[in-house]
């Protein structure tokens, strides 16, 4: 009987990103949607409610995409999982890149006006992200979550993450990834010329990599 396995997209992004993907039939994936944060909501109160769904009296894996990596690390710590996946993340605190670190050097994030998230601004960044990482994909229709608060939120909370890393996490990276790049991590699979889109890219190969890694 094959066993759950939960995932959670990148920030605020919906499932297609994970679409082209082939599951081994060891696995039921369960998507697991992204939640407005309360106000104020502190970030493990927030992780208790994305995991409020996930059955933990029985054998199951996690997955996270980008920023989905960060919440499925910090769900295992309160509902241990047998295994987790993370897809363009990363493991711990000290493999953020040269920018996060600045911003949470400065503790700048969050007072960046609210206004900067809004649908025109976010267009913008999501057309700028496109030139130089999607080699064509419309990565617009991949988000599902456009709001406002939710993207400050989440990005100060990507910003002052803190997190030793897990020997049972295993990471899968692009070379190419300019979010998070592989120099600064060592990860136990490298997809080669993957960008952070590469779950949407290289679809095959990840398909190839989660059949090894979820075998019984």
């Amino acid at each position: 009987m094959p066993k759950k396995l939960y995932i959670i997209s990148g920030l605020g992004a919906g499932y297609d990103v994970l679409e082209k993907i082939k599951f081994p039939e060891t696995v039921e994936p369960i998507f697991i949607p992204w939640l407005v944060p309360e106000k104020n909501e502190s970030f493990p109160h927030y992780v208790e409610r994305m995991a409020s769904g996930i059955n933990g009296e029985e054998g199951f894996f996690l997955m996270g995409y980008s920023f989905g990596g960060f919440i499925v690390q910090e769900i295992d710590k309160i509902i241990p999982a047998e295994k987790v996946v993370i897809l363009a993340s990363i493991k711990s605190d000290s493999e953020k890149p040269f920018l996060l670190k600045m911003f949470q050097r400065t503790r700048l994030a969050p007072f960046i006006p609210i206004w900067i998230f809004n649908e025109k601004s976010y267009r913008s960044y999501i057309w700028f992200r496109n030139l130089i990482t999607s080699k064509g994909i419309k990565v617009m229709r991949f988000f599902k979550v456009k709001d406002a608060y939710y993207l400050k939120w989440s990005i100060a909370k990507i910003v002052h993450w803190q997190f030793s890393a897990n020997h049972k996490t295993i990471q899968i990276s692009g070379d190419k990834d300019i979010v998070f790049p592989i120099k600064n991590s060592n990860p136990d699979y490298i997809i080669k010329g993957g960008t952070h889109l590469f779950p949407a890219i290289k679809a095959n190969e990840v398909s190839r990599i989660l059949s090894e890694i979820f075998r019984c």
